[in-house]
């Protein structure tokens, strides 16, 4: 196969590959962030980038790692989060999906 049909090929691929992904839908996001103060902050934060079930299937955090993850989804991944909202999104994440450092139980 010489390099033009290859190219052709590829082409045609990626375009059946595009119209067929245009019929295409997520699921409607039925999972919601548990109610709290802050749950409209990691609404408004979070749900742009993965579901709220996302966060609710993880491990439960410190609030130092929460703190690190939500540094990370914000500089590495460019999450909506302004700085002077971070300690109370992570307050949020922290009581309603994490652990007490003191205690290693759920609040």
């Amino acid at each position: 196969m010489n390099v033009k049909n290859l190219a052709t090929l590829i082409v045609s691929a990626l375009v059946l590959n595009v119209s067929l992904a245009q019929d295409w839908q997520l699921p409607k996001e039925t999972q919601k962030f548990k109610p709290g103060r802050g749950a409209e902050l990691a609404t408004s934060s979070c749900l742009p980038c993965h579901s709220a079930d996302y966060v609710s299937t993880q491990p439960l955090l410190t609030r130092t790692a929460w703190k690190a993850t939500v540094d990370k989804m914000r500089v590495k991944y460019g999450a909506p989060i302004t700085t002077n909202r971070l300690d109370e999104l992570i307050d949020y994440l922290t009581a309603t999906y994490g652990i007490r450092a003191d205690s290693q139980a759920h609040p």
